[in-house]
């Protein structure tokens, strides 16, 4: 059917312009962006420093902290980005244009894509800033080369979708920007609940446990193999597999809440 004949406004068309319309937003409130990129900034810049013999405990498998941290101060990043989703659609939610968009002849995951699509775009900018501060000023290593890169952005992006997804559910759950202040929990507990801080084998009691079933404890390993060494399949496919799920499931959830938001 062509486009002409179909009530709906082609989805790519709607998708491009979300993304255009938060980046400009963006552009027009610089200070969106900002905890997204100094606090992972802070977060490898602090903790390379002051636990940098932390490195000599057993599991690390590298000789500096800032190999180990920039993986984990990434995924913090991304995760912050992903939560853009929520503020812009919260915002539209609170002053009523939210419902224009509903109305307007366009399918719903057009306009979730939009969103999700505006806080990948979103992810670039902490990511990118991590590795330049990472390199060039703490003295990172990267044995696994333009692979190991490529991981660190595939991740990166991977969870800024995941967290926009689930951000998003949460607001049409809610339909107040009040409700970032859950995500924000949610957020912090699953990242400091993993692997990010320390390896598997350091981790004691119920906290081993939790860190061994989190699936962002795949996702950081595969961040982080390039910072260790090569890059390997069997690191790579467990986060990959890990993301894939997280995206399902929370995919789900924000279109399954996008339909209640009337109710």
């Amino acid at each position: 059917m062509s486009s002409m004949n179909s009530p709906y406004v082609p989805s790519i068309g709607v998708v491009l312009a979300g993304i255009q319309r938060g980046l400009i937003r963006l552009q027009r409130i610089p200070s969106l962006i900002l905890p997204a990129v100094l606090m992972p900034i802070f977060f490898v810049v602090a903790f390379s420093g002051s636990f940098a013999s932390i490195v000599e405990l057993e599991g690390y498998e590298t000789d500096k902290a800032v190999n180990w941290m920039t993986a984990w101060a990434v995924m913090q990043g991304s995760a912050f980005s992903g939560m853009g989703a929520g503020g812009l659609a919260g915002t539209d939610l609170e002053n009523g244009f939210f419902d224009r968009l509903r109305v307007a002849p366009t399918r719903p995951m057009a306009l979730i894509g939009g969103l999700v699509g505006y806080c990948v775009c979103r992810a670039l900018i902490p990511i990118t800033a991590v590795l330049i501060v990472a390199f060039a000023f703490l003295g990172a290593d990267m044995p696994g080369g333009i692979m190991g890169i490529a991981m660190v952005y595939l991740s990166g992006i991977g969870m800024a979708v995941v967290m926009s997804f689930l951000v998003l559910g949460i607001v049409f759950t809610f339909k107040t920007l009040k409700s970032l202040a859950i995500a924000q929990i949610i957020m912090f507990s699953s990242m400091f609940l993993s692997v990010g801080q320390a390896p598997i084998q350091a981790i004691e009691g119920w906290l081993h446990h939790v860190a061994a079933i989190n699936p962002i404890t795949n996702v950081i390993r595969m961040c982080r193999q390039g910072f260790l060494g090569e890059v390997t399949w069997s690191i790579t496919q467990p986060g990959l597999i890990a993301l894939l799920g997280m995206m399902a499931g929370t995919g789900i959830w924000a279109r399954i809440r996008y339909k209640k938001v009337d109710a």
